[in-house]
């Protein structure tokens, strides 16, 4: 899956940016995201871009934000973290890079409870993990698997 749709959206990127700005990797996690892109230093993923996207996709990093129809999470983060901080910037409209960002994420019962600061406040997340849809979650596998999701509950501002 990564090199049969991260390398048109490669060529892509290589299209807008000069050679140094773009690097090829193998595998960044999640054959079922690709292509994916990923945007240093700050860590942001992005994923099933395709190579039309990509522009938009670049723009935005390049300004600091998110393009939030195919961010991910951030690479700093644990999955059930980034799905809580996807879930507050959802709530809040957020797309800068540094507005979000985790405070702490601890086990609760079956799932976790996130802290998220964002615009000074901090929001408690519930997150949990539940097993998706049979899929193939490789290019090339023969069996049907389920991907797990962490699904974010809604964020509630603490003390409200």
């Amino acid at each position: 899956c990564c090199a049969k749709h991260g390398r048109p959206l490669y060529d892509a990127v290589c299209e807008q940016l000069d050679d140094e700005w773009a690097w090829q990797s193998t595998h960044v996690g999640g054959d079922r995201f690709a292509g994916n892109l990923v945007g240093l230093p700050d860590g942001v993923y992005h994923g099933r871009v395709e190579p039309g996207e990509a522009w938009t996709v670049l723009e935005a990093a390049l300004e600091g934000r998110v393009h939030f129809p195919r961010y991910r999470g951030r690479s700093c983060h644990s999955f059930p973290a980034q799905a809580a901080e996807r879930a507050v910037r959802e709530l809040r409209g957020l797309l800068g890079v540094d507005e979000v960002g985790v405070r702490g994420l601890v086990r609760a019962g079956d799932g976790w409870r996130a802290e998220v600061d964002a615009e000074g406040v901090t929001y408690e997340v519930p997150v949990e993990r539940v097993d998706g849809q049979l899929t193939h979650l490789t290019c090339s596998a023969s069996k049907l698997s389920r991907p797990r999701h962490y699904v974010a509950g809604t964020p509630r501002a603490r003390g409200a």
